[in-house]
């Protein structure tokens, strides 16, 4: 039994359903991008801070400029260091307080000196090859667990 011919309506319809596929990918495609607008070689990582705790949405990015997106999801405010090291993130060389990193030890790459509770503060650094430890300095918190890696790899 042969087809019979598409109505305007139906021809219309799908079109129109392809179209809408085709724009719900095209927007996942460019929700899922890490670089922003513009400019190929910057990455994003969203970082959360929570009670004692951080966490990154990537363990590894490309070295050049790179935008962390530091949320504070804890009911305190926090801060935000980021340096680079080969030390363990839990054996970063702690100050005469007892408390807190020695900051005079290391040399931060950038920090956040304060970041709200719910609020987001972006960090933008350029990023060469290496480790890259980031923490909360507040008394107690890097002792508490506050800290993280992020791996950078390539040229910058």
């Amino acid at each position: 039994m042969p087809h019979p011919e598409p109505t305007q309506e139906r021809t219309e319809h799908r079109t129109g359903r392809r179209l809408l596929l085709f724009g719900a990918v095209a927007l996942m495609l460019a929700s899922s991008c890490t670089t922003s607008p513009g400019d190929p070689a910057r990455s994003g990582v969203d970082v959360s801070l929570s009670d004692f705790a951080i966490a990154t949405s990537v363990t590894s990015v490309a070295a050049g400029e790179v935008d962390l997106h530091v949320r504070n999801q804890a009911p305190a405010t926090h801060e935000f260091v980021i340096v680079r090291s080969d030390l363990p993130s839990d054996a970063l060389p702690i100050g005469p307080d007892g408390l807190s990193v020695d900051e005079e030890e290391l040399t931060p790459i950038g920090e956040l000196p304060q970041v709200d509770t719910e609020e987001t503060d972006t960090l933008s650094v350029n990023l060469a090859p290496g480790r890259y430890v980031f923490f909360c300095n507040l008394e107690g918190h890097y002792l508490g667990g506050m800290h993280a890696v992020l791996e950078v790899t390539g040229d910058v």
